[in-house]
């Protein structure tokens, strides 16, 4: 008979071994009800598996506890389980779930079953779920549910959790402050002590702190910075819900500006109340206002500045969480700045409606060590609430942008150039046979509607009928022949020469002072109105109320020119252009649908040098028109064939050049110079345009400017003194400005 030798000895020894622990007993806890009066002894057994598979050693630990045991197929390799000294059988258990724990694997309980699966799956499978003491020991996973009675159970997770398996889990559960924690028996047991250390009771004892000299709210939420940086350290920053930061709690109540405060032990009350006293006092005599500075612009617009020191003081991240709103004394709430920005969280005063609530302050809201800055157009000035380290830094910045502002002064010169040359010639006959009846006759001649000459057709027929309306003789050389027909004279032939030459040369120079980066627009024409709808009744009954009308809309015609420029660092001025010139034609002013407008417009950007002259863009126009009419035939015969045409030529030549030059006044100096140059400039126009004196007319002299302007000065009030009485305004402080600012 063949033998297998690579079986035969391991069956062997799980025969043998299965031999030797046939005898032991059940564990205790499952061994059943002995008869009164006999002692059982709980035999021993010697446990030796070398390199032994875990199914095979499994199989012969159920064996020996009496008790199946499923091995999950995923479980493979092999064991060693060795004991020097015979054991208990409860010992050589426990010595087997000790030994799959260091192997990775587990031992759970699923229907009075045991199971061993890997230890990641085995608080997946587990069903042994106990509540209150922890029962069980050993290294078998189970599942504990602590119900507490004082502590909050997401504080103990934070605590708890570096103590629990990699493997395994805690969770808490705060609708009915109970954690569940899934691990090792013996691990449990040690949890359970913990846990039992840590929930005990704490104080209930309330004190209201009333606050004299700062907003409660504020000072609540500061408070419960400090609370949660030296309490546990694991709550969330502005987080006052009761049970956090080591139990205390503290809530603003803004109807009587008080804090609420609860803390679970005496001396860290005791803590509290000093941080409270510490914060809680008057402003200092330099500054009697408090957190509220007041600062008068010079140069620059409070409402833009405003705007722009909220933008960059929330994008610097300097604030440190989302501003509330703040109320004033009739109850209305103010700015309320985006999250990170300039803010602070005040309450209504008892006249109004009160803003804030006897309740905790919210978890996302943090202290309001930023500010707030809001505008006075009034005034010109800047009211910010901020602290001195807050405040010093917006006046730096402030400071900078209250400089003067440059301005430039933007020079326009448009050119238009016209010429026409037009020249004109032809002959017209006019013939009338009659058979002395003056009934009836014989009309021959020739007419062209070449030329702006008189159409003899026209003129012959108006004649002979005793009507000289419309009747008119063009410009230029006419030469006619005159013949009676009917006791009236004609014209029987008409020769017209013309040749005529136009010019125009229009120069325009508006110009314009703007502040750098601003957006200036001048405009020099008329307003004309312009028909864009009518109604008129279509019944003919006098009973209707609706009576016609038109509606016009009115435009600008004229000169426009808007410039908007920027100055750069290197003496370069940016430019956003547009003009515009504009005229309505006169012949189309009787229109029905309203008169025609010519234009001619552009719109550009251009970067040009400080005071350098740039071409914008214009019109070179070259236009040539010729027209000939002739009577085929008689027109092509050879020094006669000219008697018998007409013709008509003209060009026309626009030219239309826009130049713009930019001048930069950093300084009242600059700009004094440049005031001065225009203002001799108009006074010398005005002097060469001063009437020549006259003996017969008493106006001798027009309007003229005064000799020197820079005579009249402005005297500016002084500022009042320090010590000047109560009620009298007081002057803003100074600042980088070039010039004095008038007192307030």
């Amino acid at each position: 008979m063949t033998q297998r030798p690579l079986h035969l000895p391991r069956r062997a020894l799980c025969a043998t071994l299965l031999a030797s622990l046939s005898i032991a007993p059940a564990l205790p806890v499952r061994a059943q009800a002995q008869k009164p009066g006999r002692t059982v002894v709980a035999e021993k057994v010697t446990v030796r598996f070398v390199n032994a598979e875990i199914e095979a050693v499994s199989r012969a630990i159920a064996a020996m506890v009496k008790r199946p045991i499923l091995v999950d197929p995923r479980v493979k390799g092999t064991m060693t389980l060795y004991s020097e000294q015979p054991l208990s059988t409860a010992e050589a258990f426990q010595t087997y779930l000790s030994t799959l724990r260091g192997l990775g694997f587990a031992a759970v309980e699923v229907a009075g079953l045991l199971k061993v699966v890997p230890e990641a799956d085995a608080k997946l499978q587990t069903g042994s779920v106990s509540v209150g003491e922890v029962a069980r020991r050993g290294d078998q996973i189970v599942t504990q549910v602590f119900r507490l009675q004082h502590e909050n159970p997401n504080n103990l997770v934070t605590v708890l959790r570096p103590l629990i398996s990699p493997n395994n889990t805690i969770n808490a559960n705060p609708g009915n402050q109970t954690l569940v924690v899934t691990d090792y028996a013996d691990n449990l047991q040690r949890i359970a002590r913990i846990i039992a250390a840590l929930d005990t009771a704490g104080t209930t004892d309330v004190e209201v702190i009333p606050v004299q000299h700062t907003v409660a709210a504020d000072l609540a939420q500061m408070v419960s910075k400090f609370i949660d940086s030296s309490g546990t350290g694991t709550a969330a920053a502005g987080s006052l819900a009761t049970g956090t930061a080591g139990g205390a709690s503290v809530i603003a109540d803004a109807r009587t500006n008080a804090l609420l405060v609860r803390a679970p032990t005496a001396v860290r009350l005791a803590q509290i109340r000093a941080v409270i006293d510490k914060l809680d006092r008057p402003a200092s005599a330099q500054n009697p206002a408090g957190n509220i500075h007041v600062v008068y612009l010079r140069n620059a617009d409070a409402t833009k500045l405003a705007a722009v020191l909220r933008a960059a003081y929330s994008a610097s991240g300097s604030g440190s969480g989302t501003g509330g709103s703040t109320g004033s004394a009739g109850g209305s709430t103010g700015m309320t700045p985006a999250s990170g920005s300039l803010g602070s969280t005040g309450a209504g005063s008892s006249a109004g409606a009160s803003t804030q609530s006897t309740a905790p302050v919210a978890a996302a809201a943090s202290p309001s060590t930023g500010g707030f800055v809001q505008a006075d157009p009034a005034t010109n000035s800047l009211i910010i609430t901020a602290p001195d380290p807050v405040y010093r830094q917006l006046r730096a910045v402030i400071d900078q942008l209250d400089a003067r502002r440059a301005q430039v002064y933007v020079e326009s010169m448009i050119v238009k150039m016209d010429a026409t040359k037009a020249a004109e010639y032809g002959f017209q006959w006019q013939g009338l046979l009659s058979n002395g009846s003056n009934s009836t006759g014989l009309y021959a001649g020739t007419n062209y509607s070449t030329g702006s000459g008189t159409n003899l057709a026209s003129a012959t027929i108006a004649t002979t009928t005793g009507s000289t309306s419309g009747v008119s003789v063009g410009t230029g050389l006419n030469i006619g022949l005159i013949q009676k027909i009917a006791g009236v004279y004609t014209l029987g032939a008409l020769a017209r020469f013309l040749e005529s030459e136009t010019g125009a040369n229009v120069l325009s120079t508006p110009n314009l002072v703007t502040l750098d980066n601003e957006e200036a627009k001048i405009v020099i024409g008329q307003n004309v109105p312009f028909i864009t709808g009518s109604y008129t009744s279509s019944t003919s009954t006098s009973s209707s109320s609706v009576n016609p009308f038109q509606t016009v809309e009115r435009k600008d015609v004229g000169l426009t020119l808007r410039v908007k420029p920027q100055i750069g660092e290197n003496g370069t001025v940016r430019m956003v252009i547009y003009q515009e010139n504009s005229s309505v034609v006169e012949s189309t002013v009787s229109n029905s649908a309203g008169p025609r407008t010519d234009k001619s417009a552009i719109e550009t950007t251009v970067v040009v040098d400080d005071g350098q002259m740039l071409v914008l863009g214009g019109l070179l126009k070259d236009e040539y028109t010729d027209g000939e009419d002739r009577v085929p035939g008689l027109a092509s015969v050879p020094l006669v064939g000219g008697l018998f045409k007409s013709a008509a030529r003209k060009r026309i030549k626009t030219n239309l050049l826009v130049f713009l030059r930019p001048v930069v006044m950093r300084n009242q100096g600059e700009a004094d110079q440049l005031t001065l140059n225009r203002y001799d400039a108009i006074r010398a126009a005005q002097q060469d345009g001063q009437p020549k004196p006259s003996r017969v007319t008493s106006i001798n002299e027009g309007p003229q400017l005064p000799e020197n302007p820079a005579a009249a000065t402005l005297v500016r009030p002084a500022a009042p003194s320090a010590s000047a009485p109560a009620g009298t305004p007081v002057s803003p402080p100074a600042g980088p400005a070039t010039e004095p600012a008038p007192a307030r």
